[in-house]
């Protein structure tokens, strides 16, 4: 089993923000970290991959040129017998989940982020996921995240609030 640790829309550094402490926890102790765009710097970016596990992470609509210029725009990735794509915006919510089945037909799930909204929806068999955001909750209750369970090609995804 492979565990994963999701975050998107960080948005730092940006005043006194910083990721939570539990945040930070769920990062270091995942197998791999998903990030979903708008890390913001190079630095902060540094800064995520010393925390151990590998990082996978696309470029967002507000990060930095040199951020822009090292991650894609969008990504697939196989873990442990899943396909997971990730990409930063996925347009509006109408059409959604066929727009991102259409975009990524070798993937099971697409995880993305932009919008600061948590979602997790599933229809007949295909996943999408946003782990809305640790540190910019926007109008939302609460900072958050995501983690997902990947077992022999089958994606487990939760939300996890913060703080």
């Amino acid at each position: 089993m492979t565990r994963l640790a999701i975050i998107s829309d960080t948005h730092l550094p940006r005043g006194r923000r910083r990721l939570p402490d539990r945040c930070l926890e769920l990062l270091r102790g995942a197998d791999a970290i998903l990030h979903a765009g708008d890390v913001s710097t190079a630095g902060v970016l540094a800064e995520i991959r010393a925390l151990g596990p590998p990082v996978h992470a696309v470029h967002g609509n507000v990060d930095d040129p040199a951020v822009v210029a090292e991650l894609p725009t969008e990504l697939e990735l196989e873990l442990d017998g899943a396909r997971i794509a990730m990409v930063h915006d996925s347009g509006q919510a109408a059409g959604r989940m066929a727009r991102m089945r259409a975009r990524f037909p070798e993937a099971g799930a697409v995880v993305f982020g932009h919008s600061h909204i948590p979602l997790h929806e599933e229809r007949d068999g295909f996943q999408i996921f946003n782990p809305g955001s640790p540190t910019d909750k926007r109008r939302q209750k609460h900072f958050t995240m995501g983690i997902a369970e990947v077992d022999n090609g089958q994606v487990r995804f939760r939300l996890v609030r913060l703080g």
